[in-house]
């Protein structure tokens, strides 16, 4: 047996990595209510909750010692991105810890951006390299890291692109490197491709675990109300109509946490054992979550679907969030390619 086998089969905690997830869904529970997402959904950003999530370290543990960092593990951060879909939280932490990871593997990264001061967004879109794409958080970004062409650029614009509406309350703009009033070339040729394939493997590896967070969210407002809704004399969730979806939502909150555990450790230990893991987990999340978000509301009737029930909100995330790095289906094509290289090299 190699040293690595066991690990690969374990998906337990630590009590370190409990203490961590703990941490932060007291954090967020205490300053991310439904209200306070109703609250910033005009522009997708929460600025008093982000200061207080990178003074509690969120940005800062992303990084490698080296870099100014705390070191956290993809696992780490797994469990916040988990909490961050839980509360739905307005704060574009995923997208700026996968770009700042990005600039401390270029050498590019600085204090602020580290400190979560400077805000850095990221172009997810696995099958966009050229021209004017749609940034997830590119309405409040302070730099941008994208890919044009052969390049991977930091751009810099003198006023922020304007927010355009969107499904998942995001804050998205649509971005044009031309535009750009400070254009860097970070790196060029292969070895930058890959290190921002590398970016957007864990961005989708971190928006699978936020979507698993959302589901598992979702499950318990169904069942709380499944549990004190009664018909004929019998609360609902003792029908196999409501009963049954809820258990496969468990499932699949089960199935998709372990295969963003199992995907996160593979592509900090051995990153060319299994490419395809990370992008697995946003493909799989992206179809479940809707699924899911939608039989949450479907339990509570009438009341799910009016704009007010927090479902709803659950609801329109679980389906935008899906979609802010372009068609999983583009995703879905390039883990058939990994696995095809793979297959095509035994």
């Amino acid at each position: 047996m190699d040293r690595y086998e066991l690990r690969r089969l374990d998906y337990s905690l630590s009590e370190d990595h409990q203490a961590l997830q703990a941490a932060y869904k007291d954090f967020f529970a205490s300053h991310c209510s439904i209200e306070t997402v109703r609250a910033a959904e005009e522009t997708g950003f929460d600025k008093n909750l982000w200061e207080r999530l990178c003074a509690m370290g969120a940005t800062s543990m992303a990084l490698p010692e080296s870099a100014g960092g705390d070191g956290a593990t993809l696992v780490d951060l797994t469990l916040v991105a988990e909490e961050v879909g839980r509360s739905l939280a307005p704060v574009p932490w995923i997208d700026h810890v996968c770009a700042a990871r990005l600039l401390g593997r270029l050498g590019s990264v600085d204090p602020d951006v580290v400190s979560g001061t400077t805000v850095v967004g990221l172009d997810a879109q696995q099958d966009k390299s050229r021209g004017v794409r749609l940034i997830p958080a590119g309405s409040i970004a302070d730099r941008i890291v994208l890919r044009d062409g052969d390049d991977v650029v930091l751009l810099t614009y003198g006023s922020r692109p304007a927010r355009v509406d969107n499904i998942g309350k995001l804050p998205m703009a649509w971005v044009d490197p031309a535009a750009a009033d400070q254009r860097t070339v970070l790196a060029s040729g292969g070895a930058a491709i890959d290190e921002y394939q590398r970016a957007l493997d864990e961005w989708r590896l971190l928006t699978g675990a936020a979507l698993v967070g959302l589901v598992e969210e979702t499950m318990t407002i169904a069942a709380e109300f499944a549990k004190t809704r009664y018909t004929l004399g019998v609360p609902i969730s003792t029908l196999q109509a409501i009963s049954h979806p809820l258990a496969n939502i468990a499932i699949t909150v089960a199935g998709g946490r372990n295969l963003a555990r199992r995907a996160a450790w593979f592509l900090d230990n051995e990153p060319a054992e299994r490419p395809e893991l990370a992008p697995s987990v946003f493909v799989f999340m992206a179809e479940e979550a809707a699924k899911a978000a939608t039989m949450a509301v479907h339990v509570q009737g009438g009341l799910g679907v009016s704009a007010e029930a927090a479902a709803t909100a659950y609801l329109v995330r679980a389906r935008g969030w899906a979609i802010a790095g372009g068609d999983p289906g583009v995703t879905a094509k390039h883990i058939a390619r990994l696995v095809a290289d793979r297959e095509g090299r035994s």
